[in-house]
């Protein structure tokens, strides 16, 4: 059982892009992506709000992360992160699944 849960839905192909993710951005969600394994990539969006507290703890860079979309459970490590320059907020994630 992973010690991080984080709660995500699935994104469109029309909710991808620049201009989509400046959007969910702005309605404090996080663009984030899901590959590796035998699955094929999948894009998310996550709240930025449980993403900031994730990332408060130094563990959740080296554990595995349970990502729910929909009823189903990624098992993942975070493998990078993208930060605005001047806010240091999250702004993008990539995850691959352990």
């Amino acid at each position: 059982m992973a010690n991080f849960v984080l709660n995500a839905q699935a994104r469109a192909e029309d909710k991808q892009g620049k201009g989509a993710s400046r959007r969910l951005r702005r309605e404090a969600l996080i663009p984030a992506i899901i590959y590796g394994g035998n699955a094929e990539p999948v894009t998310v969006t996550l709240e930025l709000r449980e993403l900031v507290k994730a990332l408060e703890s130094n563990a959740f860079f080296e554990e595995v992360v349970e990502i729910k979309v929909g009823d189903k459970v990624e098992n993942v490590k975070i493998q990078a992160l993208q930060r605005h320059p001047s806010k240091n907020t999250p702004m993008h994630a990539d995850f691959k699944r352990a």
